[in-house]
């Protein structure tokens, strides 16, 4: 099970459609979004019934920056103020991921029994393996989707399928 990771879109929609689009190419199985998509008109590339989505579930949280709230609602119905857990089957069992828009803002029981933790917010991608709790989680922050702070647009790959949850950053170009 392949994973589309993104962040941070801030309205910037043609580095948005190239990720998008290479995730429509690349056949993930699901899309999650960390949060600031800013504005309604960009999250209607993700929304329900968008070319290339109709079967593709999207988990989307909000971030700091999305001050139209009621708007984006609408077009992302499924849209939840972080933290968001969601627990997706595998060949390996099920895995927990949780998410919220800043890394700092969970709280340590958000984290409890997570297998992947994604954020984003300070445009920085990593991919990382840390301690939570008595186990170790994969921690990813996809960058930013929009270029920009750093001029690179960058999401995250995360792959359920191994024994333990690999991710990697991808930087997407024209």
């Amino acid at each position: 099970m392949r994973i589309g990771v993104l962040s941070d879109t801030h309205d910037r929609l043609p580095t948005f459609r190239r990720a998008v689009a290479m995730f429509q190419q690349l056949k993930v199985d699901a899309i999650f979004h960390a949060g600031d998509y800013v504005a309604p008109f960009a999250a209607k590339l993700i929304a329900p019934g968008a070319p290339g989505m109709a079967k593709l579930p999207t988990y989307c949280i909000y971030g700091n920056n999305d001050g139209e709230r009621a708007g984006l609602k609408t077009i992302l119905p499924n849209l939840v103020d972080g933290p968001l857990r969601v627990t997706l089957q595998t060949p390996h069992g099920p895995r927990v991921i949780a998410m919220h828009h800043f890394v700092d803002w969970f709280k340590p029981a958000d984290l409890v029994g997570a297998d992947v933790v994604i954020s984003g917010h300070n445009h920085t991608p990593s991919v990382e393996r840390r301690r939570n709790g008595s186990r170790e989680a994969l921690f990813l922050n996809p960058g930013e989707c929009c270029g920009w702070v750093t001029d690179r647009c960058t999401v995250g790959l995360l792959d359920l399928s191994a024994v333990t949850p690999e991710a990697q950053i991808v930087e997407v170009h024209d």
